[in-house]
């Protein structure tokens, strides 16, 4: 029987137990000693032991005689079980250290905790399982141990596990188990979990996987052949390489496989409507990728293998949650065709990851479509207009920094109202990987759309729209507290962005030191009056901050015109 892996907490217990503090320090030299054999007590050998899956509270008890160190380090214990006849207990089934910090010399395991480990270790449920069992005594490296043999019968029910995870050579993800895929555990008619599971992978031919109850060891492990499943059995060889579905029941322990040749788009938006079929490629992961030109307004689904006996419909109620329709109903949900509003170059995704089956459509930031500059342009905050660009032949500026906060529905338009043309950007505004720098800036492809535009980090945003280059950009301002009396060794403390142009920043501040605040060098913020706790600011005027007289923290809060060129301030000592 192949044994569960130890727990490494537990071996490095077993193999550095420490010692009472009445004892000698273990952290001494070792030199010339002995350490002296524990005695059994209790339990008697072969002693046989039926448990109750209803009384999984009840206790086996293992008490034991000391051992002792001749140079008296302390000692610690521990219970170890493993297979019978195991003569050095290296390769444990359960290890449990004793109470009062390894040294009680009695230890009491409850049933429910010995059928787990003998369940992770491979026995069936409702067998007598023959095992050997041993009180380890451990000083610094020093180990010895009194053994005896014990017969337990497990619980009758096998006990499931209640997540799921594939891992092998022939999965993509390789045979690091910390590295399996997981399963997607199905819903019953009711909405509750089942021991139904599903995963969307690809296997390579002639290689082998498992299925796992965890993504470390000790777990339960499935293999098995021919659609049968069989706790600890061997690896499942694939025969052949491609994206499958895998399905299992714990319940009846049986998998199987679906190859899935391809996910494609049927419907109305397609070319050859009902009668079409758009392929998406398999990206790994679950998921499958392609652009699609959608032609007309209408409802499609996504269909596998040109086979209308595998649909994938939009769950009732969601907004891109999908399922397959012939396990619908098996889940308790209702379907729908997908609505589409949208025609041009659209990526279409397909993401059956076990934490989504989902999909996007999301308009193809490359494809050629011309973008017509409008003679006007609006900004729209949840419907209501806050800010009309100024036009420059093709482009529009908004000159001053506009306060944008995320979670706020943006939206551009051609009209004040918000009933002319309106258009779509590719990604969000202020979405970067260098939220550090002074002045920080990107762009976003523009294209003709009625989608809102989504704000990544609350900013006051300067924005310009070139519509020859169908392009947004962007570009924002982090403001710092210079504070020195060596310029060279200056302080830099970056101040806090908080919704509406407003900067704070909380810190030490020294009374001999001046300041000033800058965005170097496009932001330099002097004071109207330098010795005043709090007032107006300039930027490229006024001197620097002498204010504080004494040492201390200080608050500092800077409240920002929208066009950088002023600015109010005030510093509260703390």
């Amino acid at each position: 029987m192949k044994k569960s892996h130890i727990n490494l907490i537990f071996a490095i217990i077993l193999l550095f137990g420490g010692g009472a503090c009445t004892e000698e320090d273990n952290l001494a030299a070792e030199g010339n000693w002995e350490l002296t054999k524990p005695s059994v007590v209790s339990p008697a050998n072969n002693l046989s032991v039926v448990m109750d899956e209803l009384s999984p509270s009840e206790t086996i008890t293992f008490n034991w005689e000391s051992a002792s160190s001749t140079a008296g380090y302390g000692v610690s214990y521990s219970v170890v079980i493993d297979t019978l006849g195991s003569e050095n207990f290296d390769t444990p089934i359960l290890i449990v250290n004793s109470g009062n910090s390894g040294k009680d010399l009695s230890l009491s395991i409850k049933h429910d905790e010995l059928d787990e480990a003998l369940s992770l270790a491979g026995y069936p449920a409702n067998t007598s399982v023959n095992v050997s069992w041993a009180v380890v005594a451990s000083s610094l490296s020093k180990s010895s141990y009194a053994s005896g043999d014990i017969t337990i019968t497990r619980f009758a029910t096998e006990i499931i596990p209640d997540q799921l995870f594939i891992s092998g050579d022939a999965i993509e993800n390789g045979s690091e188990l910390s590295q399996s895929i997981p399963l997607k555990r199905l819903n019953d008619t009711e909405g509750n979990p089942s021991n139904k599971y599903e995963v969307y992978t690809s296997l390579s031919a002639d290689k082998t996987y498992k299925f796992y109850s965890r993504q470390t060891l000790p777990a339960h492990q499935y293999g098995g052949t021919d659609g049968t499943l069989v706790k600890s059995g061997a690896a499942i060889k694939a025969t052949e390489d491609g994206a499958y579905r895998i399905s299992v029941d714990l319940d009846d322990n049986t998998c199987s496989l679906l190859k899935i040749e391809k996910w494609s788009v049927v419907g109305t938006p397609v070319n050859g409507g009902w009668d079409g079929d758009e392929a998406l490629a398999y990206q790994g992961g679950g998921i499958w990728k392609a652009n699609i030109d959608l032609i007309a307004k209408g409802g499609f689904i996504f269909r596998a293998n040109g086979d209308w006996s595998y649909l994938m419909k939009r769950v009732a109620g969601t907004t891109n949650s999908v399922v397959m329709e012939s396990q619908a109903a098996d889940q308790g949900l209702q379907l729908e065709d997908i609505p589409s509003e949208k025609t041009g170059t659209f990526i279409f995704t397909l993401d059956l990851s076990a934490s989504a089956y989902s999909y996007t459509i999301e308009k193809d930031p490359n494809a050629e479509e011309p973008v017509s500059t409008p003679e006007s342009l609006f900004l729209l905050a949840d419907g209501t207009m806050i800010h009309e660009f100024a036009k420059d032949g093709d482009t529009f500026s908004s000159v001053v920094y506009l306060a944008l906060q995320n979670g706020v529905s943006y939206t551009l338009n051609s009209a004040e109202d918000g009933l002319g043309t309106s258009y779509a950007l590719d990604s969000s505004i202020g979405a970067t990987d260098v939220l550090g720098g002074d002045k920080v800036a990107g762009s976003s492809k523009l294209s003709e759309d009625a989608v809102s535009l989504a704000v990544e980090t609350d900013q006051a945003y300067l924005l310009t729209l070139d519509f020859s280059a169908s392009q947004l950009t962007w570009s924002y301002y982090n403001l710092k507290l210079f504070h020195w009396s060596d310029w060279d060794s200056r302080d830099e403390f970056e101040l806090t962005y908080v919704h509406p142009y407003t900067f704070t920043l909380t810190t030490d501040l020294v009374s001999s030191y001046e300041m000033k605040i800058n965005s170097p060098w496009d932001v330099e913020f002097g004071a109207d009056d330098p010795t005043a706790m709090s007032g107006t600011m300039t930027n490229k005027g006024g001197e620097n901050f002498t204010n504080i007289s004494a040492d201390g923290t200080y608050q500092l809060s800077i409240t920002i015109s929208n066009d950088y060129q002023t600015g109010n301030y005030e510093f509260v000592s703390q």
